[in-house]
């Protein structure tokens, strides 16, 4: 996160809008622009850009949280909405958005950055995970198709498996490229042929 960061608030009540600009100003740098109507939120939080994302309403509308979802920004961006009361399937669909902090009745202006700083911590804990995820399947799928390319080249040059991946190896440092790349190539060639 930047030293200044940049927030929006979405709240259309200006006076509790005014409570969680005023807090944060007391406790950091930070340039905030107030959203006061969810509507159109998505094109919003887009054109600005922000480093982070508080909403405050009562309850939050299925709309909403469409809204917010298609706005990607709890994917793309630390998201803390305060509510007013609990709501088993509204606290679900907050979550399912990727809401990093979902606070029932807490918007009390001391409980504001340590709930921003949760959700910061929060997103970029659940962001390293979404990346691992994808690392390993990726790599998954890349043993998969080395297999598969093994396989093709024991079958067809009668090489045990040691072979067929030297074979790879070797192909690929030739050429400069990942042994994956060529195994799918051959895999690929190999589904042409037959």
């Amino acid at each position: 996160m930047p030293e200044t960061l940049s927030i929006i608030v979405v709240e259309t009540d200006p006076e509790r809008a005014g409570l969680i600009t005023d807090s944060l100003k007391d406790t950091g740098l930070y340039k905030i622009t107030v959203i006061p109507e969810t509507t159109g939120l998505a094109r919003r939080i887009a054109e600005i850009n922000p480093d982070i994302v508080l909403i405050d309403m009562a309850s939050p509308s299925r709309d909403m949280l469409e809204e917010l979802t298609l706005a990607s920004g709890p994917l793309e961006r630390p998201v803390a909405m305060f509510v007013d009361r609990a709501d088993s399937s509204a606290t679900k669909a907050a979550i399912d958005a990727g809401v990093s902090a979902y606070v029932v009745d807490g918007l009390r202006a001391d409980r504001i950055k340590p709930i921003m700083d949760a959700a910061i911590a929060r997103f970029h804990m659940v962001q390293r995970m979404r990346t691992e995820l994808l690392t390993t399947k990726r790599a998954l799928e890349e043993r998969k198709v080395i297999d598969r390319a093994k396989g093709l080249l024991m079958k067809a040059r009668g090489l045990d498996e040691d072979a067929a991946y030297a074979l790879l190896r070797k192909t690929a440092m030739d050429q400069g490229k990942k042994v994956a790349d060529v195994a799918a190539a051959l895999v690929t060639a190999a589904g042409l042929l037959s």
